[in-house]
């Protein structure tokens, strides 16, 4: 039955691989909802989202739910996001996994998207006057993972979406959903897909889209009526590869990786976006003894490098991102204490900073 399993999942693989390599890039800026693609957590970002197939915990709901899966017990994550660091647009992400009997896990996860105060501006006063408003995005989510063998793993994520201000605001829902397989010596070899950011158009609604005008003499109220945006659905497709150094072997010649100094993992991801630019990561983990992470990232798109003119590029971020991570073990039972840290360098502003917390226990 398993081995059935293995065959279906790489055929379904190859399958999509050629599917995707379409691309969309005709439908650039045709979505809203962008904030959907922003992973938050500081530590995959630090690889510039190449764990597809690598990530575990909460950093993987963003990237692949599947690796929900591998919560032992508990996991706890806080991180802070600077995004585009001087525009005063600030990101906050919340969750927590739990493991619900011997293979389930449940997660609840919260990302809000702050820009600060506004002034408001009227077609008398441009120049504003009238006080302030603040923009608020707000996603939460549901998440289910599985792991249906040692090798094979699964998961989905119910998404409500909010987008509001003082009197306009659009609400939906969206749904992702990843598959992980892991093979290889040590189950060194990993291969991950999922299909995020998939569900039913937007529409603003509120007083804000009304607006007062005198006809023959009397005021009257004119109702615009907004049209409706889809949401930026996008496919990836992810592999990593681990390589242990200085391992010892048993009496049968088997690596033992226990118990190791150093481990490397090489990741790489292919995204492709329904209304973007396809999208190539690669992304390099160096770890020492659990205690200290060290992590580069890459991503590329078409117009990324060697562009003269910016108006080629479809993405704040130019490609390189980097991060590190303090494990800090917490008594003698496993649990676990990490500060992680990323930076994704950007167009224009200061880059885009995040520092995070992850309690594992």
């Amino acid at each position: 039955m398993i081995k059935h399993t293995r065959i279906v999942f790489l055929s379904s693989f190859m399958l999509v691989s050629c599917l995707t390599f379409a691309g969309k890039k005709d439908r650039i800026g045709q979505s809203g909802v962008s904030q959907l693609k922003i992973n938050p957590w500081a530590q995959s970002s630090g690889m510039a989202n190449a764990g597809e197939a690598s990530a575990i915990g909460l950093e993987a709901v963003n990237l692949n739910v599947a690796g929900l899966a591998f919560v032992n017990k508990t996991d706890i994550g806080f991180s802070r996001t600077s995004w585009l660091t001087g525009s005063e647009i600030n990101i906050n992400a919340f969750g927590i996994g739990q493991k619900v009997g011997e293979s389930s896990v449940l997660g609840i996860s919260i990302m809000s998207m702050s820009f600060g105060d506004i002034q408001i501006t009227t077609v008398d006063l441009p120049e504003g006057g009238l006080g302030n408003f603040s923009p608020q995005y707000l996603n939460l989510g549901l998440s289910y993972a599985k792991s249906f063998s040692n090798s094979i793993f699964g998961g989905i994520t119910l998404r409500s979406i909010s987008e509001s201000m003082s009197n306009v605001s659009a609400r939906g829902a969206s749904i992702d959903a990843g598959i992980r397989y892991i093979t290889g010596e040590n189950n060194r070899i990993k291969f991950g897909i999922a299909l995020k950011n998939v569900g039913p158009k937007l529409k603003y609604a509120g007083d804000g889209l009304s607006t007062k005008v005198i006809l023959r003499d009397e005021e009257l109220t004119l109702q615009q009526r907004a049209e409706g945006f889809d949401l930026p659905a996008l496919l990836s497709i992810g592999a990593s590869y681990d390589i242990y150094i200085n391992t010892s072997s048993d009496s049968l010649g088997v690596a033992d990786v226990s118990d190791i100094d150093h481990k490397v993992t090489v990741a790489g991801s292919f995204v492709s976006n329904a209304f973007g630019k396809d999208q190539f990561i690669l992304g390099a983990e160096y770890s020492f003894r659990s205690f200290l992470q060290a992590r580069v990232g890459y991503a590329y798109e078409k117009g990324s490098v060697g562009s003269v003119d910016t108006k080629d590029l479809t993405s704040a971020f130019t490609g390189p991102s980097a991060g590190a991570s303090f494990i800090l073990p917490l008594g003698s039972n496993g649990n676990k204490l990490a500060i992680d840290y990323s930076y994704r360098t950007t167009i224009s502003f200061s880059g885009t900073h995040s520092i995070g917390l992850r309690l594992n226990i």
